[in-house]
């Protein structure tokens, strides 16, 4: 899967933080870090956090299937 950040629409409401810890941080006050390839097993963790996200500044985009251009 694939994570995209708009981390202009962001506001470090830290909550995708909350919902997937392991694949979000805040370092400092604003700034946002954020694994851009989870594996499929975080896939509930990453839903729950582009859930989560008060201003929907994250997006998440399933895998290619395999061959497709």
């Amino acid at each position: 899967m694939k994570v995209v950040v708009d981390l202009n629409r962001c506001q470090a409401y830290a909550q995708c933080v909350y919902a997937a810890p392991d694949h979000f941080a805040l370092e400092g006050a604003e700034v946002l870090v954020y694994d851009p390839a989870p594996g499929d097993a975080a896939r509930a963790e990453i839903e729950r956090a582009v859930q989560a996200c008060p201003v929907r500044a994250i997006t998440a985009f399933p895998d290619a299937a395999p061959g497709a251009a």
